[in-house]
């Protein structure tokens, strides 16, 4: 019959005695990442750019209609993410109609020219 030695058991006249490695203790570097994670997420920067339609505030009657109009397209069609063909679908079946010439974007303040000089 024949048997396997043990690693423990082969050594070699130019190695020396065999000492298995795995009952040394040796130290090792110290992953500090995982003990700062939590602190640097609280404090990091990116965590103040979250979406205002998610933070909770009182919204109008208009806002809130909009928004459970579009949860429940989004439900019954399956699209999680609608394109903006899709929303724009939806506003128009919410009854939505062009009335008036298009204006400036809401929170985009217009720098005017200057007057050309008189002469």
């Amino acid at each position: 019959m024949l048997t396997i030695p043990d690693e423990a058991e082969i050594s070699t006249e130019a190695d020396g005695p065999q000492v298995d490695r795995r009952k040394r203790n040796i130290p090792v570097a110290v992953d500090r990442r995982r003990q700062n994670a939590a602190e640097k997420r609280r404090t990091s920067e990116r965590r103040r750019l979250i979406d205002p339609t998610t933070c909770e505030r009182d919204y109008n009657d208009d806002e809130t209609l909009f928004m459970k109009t579009m949860e429940r397209y989004k439900r019954e069609n399956r699209r999680p993410f609608p394109t903006w063909s899709e929303v724009l679908e939806v506003l128009l079946s919410m009854g939505y109609r062009k009335v008036e010439p298009a204006g400036d974007l809401p929170g985009i303040k217009r720098v005017e020219a200057p007057a050309p000089p008189k002469g």
